[in-house]
């Protein structure tokens, strides 16, 4: 036999409340007590209760469902920072719906077309590389969305995240404080990548802030993946030992893993041959051998805050447009002061 269906009048007699309390706990739990809506939570546990997601959404005008567009899902930032977003989501009643980009703003804009299409409440945003037709999309439906792993307090739309020409500058600068003058680059593609772009521009300044300059031959981009992060430090290292650069700075983390790998091919001593800066403290980072010198990015708290923003959005209750996350240098093995000249030697 067909089980009986339980409605909203059951979970409201077996709480003793109003089916409208009912309701607007579902819609809005942010406007009943934390005491009414754990009885509540606890009813439809019990009852086995299925709000009906389509009635919500018309009552509502909300569908309780916040979109996120990155770029991929093969780098573990990106995947720890879902995972704290979905995470924060849930304990608030939304849904999360994912989709990625491939650092394609075209790509991005069809997407957040086909999420806007499905009744999205807000959108959550990598970077702010993002076209003219996305923009007015947002901005003639009223979707509320936030930018993160940015920080443009001088923009007028939401953004998350750290400032990562400044975060560049500092771990660019701990190198030249360490005694370096030789020093490389393995960047991410900067093509569309305003994190990227930035992290340049920070090692740049740090150099010229200290007389030195980025040679074309010890600049390299490659795509985030270990392969192409590998191939990036062999060209690095194909010229003769004495023109190599004594230290490396990488667009992030997995890119300074292949810069390891590869160094350990050619026989050098990392850190005393060669000291590799990482950026954003994967966990990986400190259990390699040697450890990883990186900027860790408090990446839980940039996807946690950015979903904050949107869900107190919606609520109609006032949220901070910007929010500057602090990127922060972590000193580990990879790093130390140069040799003297002459001083190098294969292990």
């Amino acid at each position: 036999m067909k089980p009986k269906s339980v409605g909203i009048r059951d979970v409201a007699k077996h709480v003793g409340v109003s089916t409208a309390s009912i309701s607007r706990t579902l819609n809005n739990p942010e406007s009943v007590s934390p005491e009414l809506r754990m009885r509540i939570d606890a009813a439809i546990a019990e009852l086995g209760y299925i709000p009906d997601a389509a009635a919500r959404a018309l009552s509502s005008r909300r569908t309780r469902t916040i979109g996120a567009i990155i770029p991929t899902v093969d780098n573990a930032m990106f995947a720890r920072g879902i995972e704290a977003l979905q995470s924060y989501l849930s304990l608030q009643g939304y849904l999360l719906l994912l989709s990625t980009s491939g650092y394609d703003p075209e790509t991005e804009a069809r997407q957040a077309q086909n999420m806007v299409s499905r009744g999205i409440d807000g959108l959550i945003l990598r970077g702010d590389m993002h076209t003219d037709a996305l923009r007015r999309l947002l901005a003639s439906q009223r979707i509320p969305f936030v930018n993160v792993g940015v920080y443009h307090p001088d923009k007028p739309y939401a953004s998350v995240g750290g400032n990562n020409e400044a975060a560049a500058y500092r771990a660019c600068r701990y190198l030249i404080e360490l005694g370096h003058t030789r020093i490389g680059m393995v960047a991410a593609i900067s093509s569309n990548n305003d994190r990227a772009t930035a992290r340049v521009s920070g090692v740049r300044r740090a150099l010229a802030e200290h007389g030195l300059s980025l040679k074309p031959e010890w600049y390299i981009e490659v795509p985030y993946h270990l392969d192409d992060a590998r191939q990036g430090a062999r060209s690095l290292l194909s010229s003769p030992r004495e023109g190599w650069p004594t230290a490396v700075v990488c667009g992030n983390d997995v890119i300074a893993y292949g810069v390891l790998l590869e160094a350990e091919r050619h026989g050098l001593d990392v850190p005393h041959d060669l000291s590799v800066m990482g950026f954003d403290d994967l966990e990986w980072s400190r259990h390699l051998r040697p450890s990883l010198t990186t900027m860790h990015v408090p990446t839980d708290e940039v996807w946690t805050r950015a979903g904050e923003y949107l869900v107190k959005s919606l609520s109609g209750r006032a949220a901070a447009l910007h929010h500057e996350v602090d990127v922060s240098l972590v000193v580990r093995e990879s790093t130390s002061r140069p040799r003297p000249a002459g001083g190098r030697k294969a292990r």
